[in-house]
């Protein structure tokens, strides 16, 4: 653990001096990505300001949301996605062969090469959310239910990390995956905007255990809404267990069967 902790540091330091060679890069990260998210806050509220509740939650509930699944995603953006990201053209390019030949686990050194400091501000922007509508909540919040609410956060994190792995290892078995990341683009964004309360059915089973999306944010809110279940605490660690287990090995599966440029 001391000695990754030490490689993502100098991950970090040596993404820091780079970008610093191109201070517009740097500062307009967070210019971007702030202005993004005002955007996304604006949109939520053009669509919920004139609704009284969707699938039982209040508004309170709905902030909550929001700001759960920015948060997750924030986090996403800032530790790990612009390291992930291309995958798929690194796999076809054979770009890949620069990452095995290296003493460290390629898929740890994809995850943390690319830190995107820029991305931190919509993680405070988040908990902001987050907190204002905590506000809007007539439940009382504890202590204990904030230290479960961040753990499942982290979780929930994990989660949306596997699942962006798991979609882009599918590009070591097919010559194409343009196809499927339109996937997944399509998918996160409506999961965003849609509790998974309201899902029903076939939509519950697809996003709640197939691709599971609908509990991303959906678990951490009803944790601080007070209406979290038992039952639905352990389907939701389970299922993150159960995804980062099948994601390292599919991971494994793909590096097998990866075909150097070289060879």
């Amino acid at each position: 653990m001391k000695k990754n902790l030490k490689i993502i540091f100098m991950l970090l330091k040596m993404k820091l001096s780079k970008m610093m060679v191109f201070r517009f890069d740097f500062f307009g990260a967070f210019f971007v990505d702030s202005s993004l998210f005002i955007l996304q806050l604006l949109m939520f509220n053009s669509i919920y300001s004139h609704v009284d509740s969707i699938g039982g939650w209040q508004q309170g509930e709905m902030l909550i949301f929001i700001g759960t699944f920015s948060l997750i995603n924030a986090i996403n953006m800032t530790i790990f996605f612009f390291g992930i990201y291309d995958i798929p053209r690194k796999i076809q390019e054979g770009e890949l062969d620069y990452y095995i030949t290296k003493p460290l686990d390629p898929l740890f050194r994809l995850t943390f090469e690319n830190i995107n400091i820029g991305s931190s501000p919509l993680i405070l922007a988040s908990i902001l959310i987050v907190l204002y509508g905590i506000s809007e909540l007539n439940s009382e919040i504890t202590l204990v239910m904030i230290i479960i609410y961040i753990f499942m956060v982290l979780l929930m994190t994990l989660l949306f990390y596997d699942v962006c792995i798991i979609f882009r290892t599918v590009s070591f078995f097919v010559i194409s995956s343009s196809a499927i990341m339109r996937l997944e683009d399509n998918l996160l964004p409506m999961n965003m905007k849609i509790p998974g309360v309201i899902y029903e059915g076939v939509f519950k089973v697809l996003f709640y255990l197939i691709l599971p999306y609908g509990i991303m944010s959906t678990i951490p809110t009803q944790i601080l809404a007070g209406t979290i279940t038992i039952n639905g605490l352990i389907y939701s660690i389970l299922i993150v267990f159960l995804f980062t287990l099948f994601m390292w090995r599919f991971w494994k599966l793909g590096m097998r069967h990866y075909k150097s440029a070289s060879s």
